[in-house]
């Protein structure tokens, strides 16, 4: 049958299946477990199957298009009750008979009264199932039936319908609301139809909203990441990244109080470490303007200290050096004078300052360097 030049085209969300012949779709569907439906094909592994039985029991009892019309009126019912399996189960042996490559089924008296059953009953059968694979949440299902469908009849309504709730429910919504478009295009006053149009473009605006924001602060967090890398260059703070950060949460190098603006001043993860106890305190944000000193005032005394070692003036502070020694850091100094334009650097973010009580320097000093150099 040559097709409608008037007719609407499918849309997109069907598009790919409008080359294939109906009988061509038909084994397609065939070839997926769900929806097998030809006779031949219908055996399991063990070469049982209720269809099949069912079919061939059927065949000899009135036509192709009478049987298939038996299925159908079945599926019906059960869809009344709302028994959604139990009539896509009916839908499906409807088709079955429709497609089986087998014909004993009884001649026709008239030939062209049955071949508009037949048509009317595929229609039928295939938009029926269609909605009881969107009652079963089945949606691509339900777009395969209606294509099927639209391929038989492109002015079918439902069909548009169908295929727009199940491309809604699959949140593919450019699809959905193509399909409930085309639909109203064929029905104008058609309430559901006019109900899942404006879902989708809802949905729509709000997927536009969502993709707006996250694109808004995409642009922000590159602006943030461009301005950070400038004050740490100008400031000539040396960095470096490895494959195995430290995990610091939220923790990182920033400018402090708006990331944006060039008037900020930075702030650096810091780790106070006591290697002569095996101890460490986390400092979040440690101002580029701040001391030491300054941090040490209101961490001393230290809980676990018994022997009463660390004290402002009886410790001192070291740091590594880009070429793997040690320099004493100025316990008075503010962050940015020890960090700016010195061999220390700051990896993974994360500035490491060691304390050390004074009488045990020489003994930290040889332990980092024996370590070192093993």
């Amino acid at each position: 049958m040559e097709k409608d030049p008037l007719a609407p085209k499918l849309p997109p969300a069907m598009a790919a299946v409008n080359s294939h012949t109906t009988e061509e779709l038909a084994d397609i569907l065939n070839k997926m477990p769900l929806f097998m439906t030809d006779i031949s094909k219908a055996g399991d592994e063990n070469g049982e199957n209720i269809m099949l039985d069912a079919l061939r029991a059927l065949q000899n009892e009135g036509t192709r298009g009478e049987v298939a019309q038996g299925f159908r009126e079945q599926g019906n019912e059960a869809a009344k009750e709302k028994r959604w399996t139990d009539a896509k189960e009916f839908y499906s042996k409807s088709i079955a008979v429709l497609r089986s490559k087998e014909d004993k089924w009884d001649k026709p008296e008239d030939e062209a009264e049955e071949e508009k059953l037949l048509r009317q009953v595929e229609e039928a059968s295939y938009i029926n199932r269609a909605l009881c694979h969107l009652e079963l949440r089945n949606y691509r299902a339900t777009t395969l039936d209606c294509a099927a469908v639209l391929q038989l009849h492109p002015g079918n309504v439902k069909a548009y319908y169908r295929s727009a709730m199940a491309l809604y429910a699959l949140d593919r919504i450019d699809e959905s609301e193509d399909a409930a478009v085309r639909g109203l295009e064929l029905d104008p006053e058609n309430k559901p139809l006019q109900q899942v149009a404006a879902k989708a473009a809802e949905r729509r605006a709000s997927l536009e909203r969502i993709a707006a924001k996250r694109k808004a602060e995409d642009e922000r967090t590159r602006k943030e990441k461009l301005l950070l890398g400038t004050a740490l260059r100008a400031r000539q703070i040396r960095t470096r990244k490895t494959n195995q950060p430290p995990e610091m949460e939220d923790a990182n190098i920033r400018l402090t109080p708006d990331p944006l603006s060039p008037e900020s001043t930075l702030e650096f993860p810091t780790v106070l470490l006591y290697p002569m106890d095996a101890e460490s305190d986390f400092i979040k944000g440690f101002s580029e303007t701040n001391s030491i000193e300054d941090h040490l005032e209101y961490i001393f005394p230290l809980p676990w200290d018994s022997r009463k070692e660390y004290t402002i003036q009886s410790v001192d502070c070291y740091m590594d050096t880009s070429t793997g020694g040690l320099i004493k850091a100025g316990k008075k100094l503010p962050l940015l004078q020890i960090l700016s334009g010195s061999n220390v650097e700051v990896v993974d973010e994360l500035v490491r300052i060691y304390v050390v009580p004074t009488k045990k320097n020489k003994e930290f000093i040889a332990a980092m360097k024996a370590r070192k150099a093993g």
